[in-house]
């Protein structure tokens, strides 16, 4: 399953409709915000995967070992990878023209020196500008297997080295990322957490998904206000009320579970080429 990347904001807003909505417990001391952070995550690991970024980094092991992203929650894939293309740094911007006999270019500052009968140029000057940033490219090996129960417990559910038959392995301890092989390449597809300026982690842009964390979060607050009351006449009042509370949550994770396990483009089109393939060799030519 390719989950949606989905734009990411902060939950403030949400947190304010919270807050709002239950003003008069705020206001009185009966219950306060120090859990919202922790609601919060409580509320994406119940969502999973699907809420949270998806990234990806080149990483260099040296004597065994590579420095994992700081914004690494879990694994998706891990390859071994071979270098195609060495990274190059310029001193400064650099010119460059090139002459070919091609008449489709995709530079975008083309003129011709001269134009034959057809209209069409015999040569084509291309001018274009690089500047000092440098590029690699790199290519796909194999996947790496997990090596330990704790790897393990780093990969996503549907971490695809789960399936892996390479014969180097990976593990995942004090936030680097170690392998079986001295040096190398690792193209790392990974899980991530981000968090706005006060600390709040970053929620989904997607209407479905904001409904469930706004009633999970509610849920959450109301727990608050039933184990922090010391009312009896009104304790059946707030269990009832509780009960609602938790049975609208129950109903919008149903929703955004859903609304999250959408088939992306790519899974869309990769079904497509399958059915095609499947049925090539009953064409008739």
């Amino acid at each position: 399953m390719n989950y949606y990347k989905y734009t990411f904001e902060s939950p403030e807003r949400l947190i304010a409709i919270v807050k709002e909505k239950f003003k008069s417990f705020f206001d009185t001391g009966a219950i306060d915000d120090t859990m919202f952070p922790i609601y919060l995550s409580k509320c994406l690991d119940r969502l999973g995967r699907g809420s949270y970024r998806i990234n990806s980094a080149i990483l260099t092991m040296d004597d065994f070992q590579g420095r994992l992203p700081d914004d690494f929650y879990a694994v998706k894939e891990a390859w071994l990878c071979t270098d195609v293309t060495s990274a190059y740094v310029l001193p400064g911007a650099d010119y460059q023209q090139v002459e070919s006999t091609t008449t489709r270019i995709d530079t975008p500052d083309v003129y011709c020196d001269k134009c034959n009968e057809c209209g069409m140029p015999d040569i084509i000057k291309a001018v274009y500008k690089t500047t000092h940033t440098a590029f690699a490219h790199y290519k796909k090996q194999y996947l790496l297997k997990p090596g330990t129960i704790w790897s393990k417990g780093e990969c996503a559910e549907e971490c695809a080295n789960f399936h892996s038959n390479g014969p180097d392995s990976f593990d995942i301890h004090d936030n680097k990322f170690t392998v079986t092989f001295r040096e190398g390449k690792v193209y790392l597809v990974y899980y991530s957490k981000s968090f706005d300026c006060n600390g709040y982690e970053m929620i989904p842009d997607n209407y479905r998904l904001k409904e469930f964390i706004e009633a999970f979060l509610k849920m959450k607050v109301y727990e608050q206000v039933v184990n922090n009351n010391t009312d009896e006449g009104l304790t059946k009042y707030y269990l009832n009320q509780l009960d609602r509370y938790t049975r609208m949550a129950d109903e919008a994770y149903i929703i955004a579970d859903i609304e999250k396990k959408k088939e992306t483009v790519y899974d869309i089109n990769r079904k497509i080429i399958k059915d095609m393939n499947r049925f090539k060799k009953y064409e008739i030519r």
